[in-house]
């Protein structure tokens, strides 16, 4: 694990990769949650998290879905929506003139429809 000030060096010079998952009721709904950190406090977001170094997709997947959604979830589950970039003029310390800038994998986890449940 870095140390924050290694951190933000990192986010100074490089774009972070990172999965996003796009979870839709059987209306078409979105689980969505407000940020309370930054970067994008306050904004609407779907859960999502950083892909860790020699971490691959398929493990970062089961890592997020456990922190975000309570149960760890397979990648074999869902669909592959495309990348993203994602660009903030703040970072997560608040240090002035430190941007972030993510490249987000979005995958969407579909809801069984008769259950309205995330597949096992």
């Amino acid at each position: 694990m870095l140390e924050e000030d290694e951190f933000i060096r990192v986010v100074k010079n490089t774009p972070l990769v990172a999965l996003d998952l796009v979870i839709r009721s059987k209306d078409n709904e979105l689980l969505m949650g407000m940020r309370v950190n930054e970067p994008a406090a306050g904004w609407w977001f779907v859960p999502g998290g950083r892909i860790r170094k020699d971490e691959s997709i398929e493990d970062a997947f089961l890592r997020i879905t456990k922190a975000e959604l309570g149960k760890p979830y397979s990648i074999d589950h869902a669909r592959l929506l495309g990348a993203f970039t994602h660009k903030y003029p703040t970072n997560f310390t608040h240090v002035p003139g430190v941007s972030t800038h993510y490249v987000v994998l979005a995958y969407e986890l579909p809801v069984d429809v008769d259950q309205q449940q995330l597949p096992m």
